[in-house]
């Protein structure tokens, strides 16, 4: 049976992220707040909790979730290049609705689906999104919805449409609308290369294009 908790609450807060961690050590799903959208989340390392997080969003291994940090540290230990201009890029946006699909170090031991050796990374600007994750390390994180329906912007919407395919629900309040910008910066590794927008979100290409000029790819 899911459980949900009222993070507003202390008690309800400390209970339900001993559960969310336990939960998520053994392979199961949670969901969290971000500070867009509400995320499920996984153990990115878990191959079999990632599957399930696909299975509960309806998805196939050709849509892989991103992976949310809990710093740059982790993304340089995640990412086997980072560009100069990702560097920027984060020390700009970072924590907040950014995500950077980046090349991904070749020895992790993890599968996230059909990546082609990429990544996609994002720190979130939320305490307790990101004190999950300074516990469980990296976690798979995609919208805490069914394929084809809107992300959830509340915890209960989340369990309308995932249920009993996930343990546990944190709930804190309303969440926004909007989800992350993701850029591809695979390019950015190779002279003269450029970003690519994949989906517009919170971080608009006016201040991208701040950060990275005319390697920002133009609008198709």
């Amino acid at each position: 049976m899911s459980n949900t908790y009222d993070c507003s609450i202390d008690s309800e807060l400390l209970t339900g992220m001993r559960l969310a961690r336990t939960s998520l050590g053994r392979g199961e799903l949670v969901v969290i707040p971000t500070d867009t959208v509400y995320g499920i989340a996984a153990d990115a390392f878990n191959p079999g909790a990632v599957q399930r997080l696909l299975d509960a969003k309806g998805r196939t291994r050709q849509q892989p979730p991103p992976v949310l940090v809990s710093g740059t540290d982790t993304l340089t230990a995640l990412a086997s290049v980072v560009p100069e201009l990702v560097t920027r890029l984060v020390e700009a946006f970072w924590p907040g609705g950014l995500t950077v699909v980046l090349p991904a170090q070749p020895s992790l031991a993890w599968d996230l689906g059909d990546t082609d050796g990429t990544v996609a990374l994002r720190m979130p600007d939320n305490e307790i999104a990101l004190e999950l994750l300074r516990e469980s390390g990296p976690l798979a994180v995609s919208s805490a919805n069914t394929t084809g329906l809107p992300p959830a912007e509340t915890a209960a919407s989340a369990l309308e449409m995932l249920g009993e395919s996930v343990e546990v629900y944190l709930d804190a309040g309303d969440g926004k609308s909007v989800p992350s910008t993701i850029i591809d910066a695979t390019a950015l590794t190779v002279e003269d290369g450029t970003a690519t927008i994949l989906r517009d979100g919170v971080i608009s290409r006016e201040q991208l294009r701040e950060v990275l000029g005319d390697r920002l790819a133009d609008d198709v």
